[in-house]
């Protein structure tokens, strides 16, 4: 019965009690009713939903690659490239395949700590499973290299992927991709490293 005469009290205060507002009822308009209505009639028109914080993160991650420049975060590096800046990483990160983005950059190999030996630079690939970025500074302090699928190592025929690609930052970043021509990615010998080949001729 309280729960009736309530409802009146409500929907017909000049009939059934006080006013509804010093009954601290808020009287709402049909037109205002009818819009609460209409805005959820067809939630599949609007422009928002309900998700678990695991999707969102889920979304998160799988959709950082598209999100805006400023908004993208850098690889970690362990440890801290002696020839990379932050303008160099951010470039050559947007460049690399999807299927290897979000990952750190791990120290492999460096001529500052291990020397200048080819045989060191396959030994100490060997045990990596992972694509590697080459990192080159000559002597009139130009920055290029290539990204390899696969790790470099002794082999009597080349090796990887189309997906391996050369690049310079001289004068200004750009990147050489896989021509198509030939397979020619990767060839460690014992006495150099080759990247790219064709016509005789090797990209590095």
């Amino acid at each position: 019965v309280d729960h009736l005469y309530t409802f009146f009290v409500q929907w017909s205060p000049d009939v059934y009690g006080k006013d509804a507002k010093e009954q601290g009822f808020v009287v709402v308009e049909k037109e205002e009713l009818n819009m609460i209505d209409n805005f959820f009639s067809e939630p599949t028109t609007k422009s928002w939903e309900i998700i678990t914080v695991e999707e969102a993160k889920r979304r998160k991650s799988t959709c950082s690659y598209y999100e805006d420049e400023d908004e993208e975060v850098l690889p970690v590096l362990r440890p801290h490239s002696a020839l990379l800046e932050n303008m160099h990483i951010e470039q050559l990160a947007r460049r690399l395949p999807a299927r290897v983005q979000g990952y750190p950059w791990r120290l492999a190999y460096s001529t500052l700590e291990h020397g200048t030996s080819l045989k060191t630079l396959y030994r100490k690939s060997a045990s990596l499973d992972s694509p590697v970025l080459l990192v080159i500074k000559d002597m009139d302090n130009q920055i290029f290299g290539a990204y390899a699928t696969h790790p470099f190592k002794f082999s009597d025929h080349y090796y990887g992927t189309g997906e391996t690609f050369l690049y310079t930052f001289s004068p200004h970043f750009k990147v050489f991709k896989w021509s198509g021509e030939n397979s020619y990615f990767i060839n460690g010998d014992i006495s150099s490293l080759e990247l790219g080949g064709g016509g005789g001729r090797f990209g590095l």
